[in-house]
């Protein structure tokens, strides 16, 4: 009996310090936001969070306002949901909100990439020349020739001049986009080592579609691999996966193509100056190739369903691309050269610019998080503040917060073409809520020091598919009655959104 009690006594207060740890004992101190732990022991609300992140968070927002705190797995995060207090995180210094962090741990998680000091300060710099101003010039470009060669390579054949194709409108518009934004940055197959041009092209679209249907397959684990509950047989397709894209993007295989875009040689040269090894190269150009061509292809879906299903849309962007054409001396036939769209001529168009941004508005969810540095207050627009505990993260949801809120956006489910254009057709920068001027009313990029640094040459993906299809091709939806189909959820927080499944569609070239 003696023996029985420090027994008793030492698995109670393991049992206490495990309870601890789970978060069971956590209280909300004064002045800190609602505190929300959940029904489960550390897992808290994650099973919820996961299943329908915009769901929950409309829930949690119901109850407890504008900004609360919910444990997820062992973390702490609170979201904030008032947009016209989104600046107090978008602008606080790295010393008490740092997203490096929660960056750092998901990278290495997914891609096996291991970062180093000053990994996003070295992007940041190197995506600023290559990808907008005057490199971005040169990647439009290059854009432009690989969709000509993937979209095009049998403009003035007979045969395909009356043969309808039929497609998935998802599948089509994902492949597309991602194959020659990949080739655009990664490089081409080299004429000397295929034999001539025309062979180079060739094996141009062969690799990249048998990359793409490997991409696909990353693609469609890549949430679950990011929450950490793949199954082992789907964990085992992923590392196959994995060492798949290492191997294809190695330094040394994208080493001899030729016109590989600066902005990968940038990020190759930077990592050798500073002792990377090669391995750990390879693995950050699969990172690269995910975070530049993961999203565009899904937006380019949903931006080309958006068109068909609404007419005087297509009709208005339409217009706009025939006079663009005919202001650049443009002409479209079978056996004149083909219609080449600069970055120039994307400044031209407010129309696509504004149906885009609709597009993103409603499909377009990440999740924004910083990691919180220590103790802080965060102070809302309405004056009040909160205290936010060290160790803790914080998060933005702007899909729900602003994105779909019909006070800033009146019938935010509706696609309305010219919702970002002012009454002279200029880009509208002019949103209210309460009364007041919001900075930030569409988020699909992110802001601040973390907005996507390659989102210009992203936008002009968008633009440049849309517009070879409007004027090359002919196109409709197998069932024009088909409604749009409804968002994947268990992707919310990722990005641009993928629908539940596809639709059909049916096109052939107009030449």
């Amino acid at each position: 009996m003696s023996l029985l009690l420090p027994v008793l006594l030492a698995l109670l207060i393991s049992i206490l310090s495990g309870l601890y740890f789970l978060g069971a004992f956590r209280k909300r101190r004064p002045g800190e936001p609602p505190l929300d732990r959940g029904p489960i022991p550390w897992l808290g609300h994650v099973l919820d969070f996961r299943r329908d992140t915009a769901k929950f968070l409309q829930k949690m927002q119901e109850k407890h306002g504008n900004i609360f705190t919910v444990q997820l797995a062992g973390h702490y995060f609170t979201f904030l949901m008032d947009p016209l207090s989104f600046g107090t995180v978008v602008k606080e210094s790295r010393a008490k909100l740092d997203f490096n962090k929660f960056a750092v741990q998901l990278v290495q998680k997914v891609f096996g990439y291991h970062a180093m000091e000053n990994d996003h300060k070295f992007l940041q710099i190197s995506s600023n020349k290559h990808l907008m101003g005057d490199g971005l010039v040169v990647m439009t470009q290059a854009m432009m020739e690989n969709l000509q060669n993937l979209m095009l390579h049998s403009v003035g054949s007979k045969k395909e001049q009356t043969a309808w194709s039929q497609d998935g409108l998802f599948n089509y518009s994902y492949n597309i986009v991602f194959r020659a934004g990949y080739l655009a940055l990664f490089g081409n197959d080299t004429a000397k080592e295929a034999g001539s041009l025309e062979k180079a092209k060739e094996r141009d679209r062969i690799q990249s579609q048998e990359l793409f249907q490997e991409f696909r397959k990353y693609d469609r684990l890549f949430p679950r691999l990011a929450y950490g509950v793949l199954p082992p047989k789907e964990k085992m397709e992923a590392e196959r996966l994995k060492r798949l894209f290492w191997d294809i993007l190695s330094v040394q295989k994208v080493a001899m193509k030729d016109n590989i875009s600066g902005w990968v040689l940038d990020q190759q040269q930077i990592r050798a100056e500073n002792g990377m090894k090669e391995s750990m190269q390879d693995r950050y150009m699969f990172l690269l190739l995910w975070a530049s061509q993961g999203n565009t292809g899904p937006s380019a879906f949903w931006l080309l369903l958006f068109l068909m299903k609404h007419s005087e849309a297509m009709k208005a962007v339409q217009g706009e691309v025939d006079q663009l054409l005919k202001e650049t001396g443009q002409e479209v036939t079978s056996v004149g050269p083909l219609v080449n769209l600069t970055r120039d001529m994307l400044l031209k168009t407010p129309i696509l610019d504004s149906a885009v941004e609709e597009t993103l508005r409603l499909t377009a969810a990440p999740v924004l998080t910083r990691a919180v540095m220590q103790d802080m207050k965060l102070r809302m627009a309405d004056e009040r503040e909160y205290s936010i505990r060290e160790g803790d993260r914080v998060a933005l949801f702007p899909y729900t917060a602003v994105q779909m809120d019909p006070a800033v956006h009146p019938d935010p489910d509706k696609f309305k073409y010219d919702r970002f254009l002012t009454l002279e057709g200029t880009k509208k920068t002019d949103f209210y809520k309460d009364g007041k001027k919001l900075k930030y009313y569409n988020m699909p990029w992110g802001a601040g020091v973390t907005m996507c640094p390659g989102r210009f040459f992203a936008t002009n993906e968008l633009k440049q598919f849309v517009f070879l299809m409007l004027t090359y091709f002919e196109f409709e939806l197998e069932n024009p009655d088909e409604e749009i189909p409804s968002i994947d959820v268990t992707r919310w927080g990722f990005g641009s959104m993928q629908p539940v499944r596809d639709i059909q569609f049916k096109y052939r070239l107009r030449f």
